[in-house]
């Protein structure tokens, strides 16, 4: 049976972008033309053809996406693992509404994939805490995730 494939995010996985999650990005290297792949957890869906996510401005990230628009996120969600490409493209240099230097991009969405290997399924998604004054980062996620959600 062939994974499934999609133009857009399914409810489930719409839902489960609605606050901060652990994903990973793959872009083009703007120096090497190779894959660059990151851990972020700043991510948004603002509807099931979109993705919002924020990176601190200095990141390869935003250089790879200059660059090169083919972007992939890859999440684990919904008893699988999720591939989501699409052309993205940074819609702010400085998210004023925190205190640290971020930037934003949107992806627009062209494929969602199902990716897992057959007849197996996820049954424990990871989980990660943050490692730094837990008050300091739970207000910055919050900050964060309100701005994305804004737009």
């Amino acid at each position: 049976m062939a994974n499934q494939v999609e133009d857009h995010l399914i409810e489930p996985l719409k839902a489960y972008l609605q606050k901060e999650r652990l994903v990973t990005i793959s872009t083009v290297d703007h120096l090497t033309g190779g894959p660059n792949v990151n851990a972020i957890s700043w991510v948004y869906a603002s509807d099931e053809r979109h993705v919002l996510f924020a990176v601190d401005s200095r990141s390869k990230i935003v250089k790879n996406v200059e660059g090169n628009h083919h972007v992939v996120i890859t999440m684990i969600a919904n008893d699988s693992i999720y591939s989501i490409s699409g052309k993205a493209t940074i819609i702010q240099e400085t998210l004023e509404e925190v205190p640290l230097k971020l930037s934003v991009a949107k992806l627009e969405i062209n494929e969602v994939r199902d990716v897992m290997f057959y007849g197996s399924k996820i049954s424990l998604e990871p989980v990660y805490e943050k490692t730094y004054d837990a008050l300091a980062a739970a207000k910055l996620d919050n900050q964060v995730m309100a701005a994305l959600k804004k737009g």
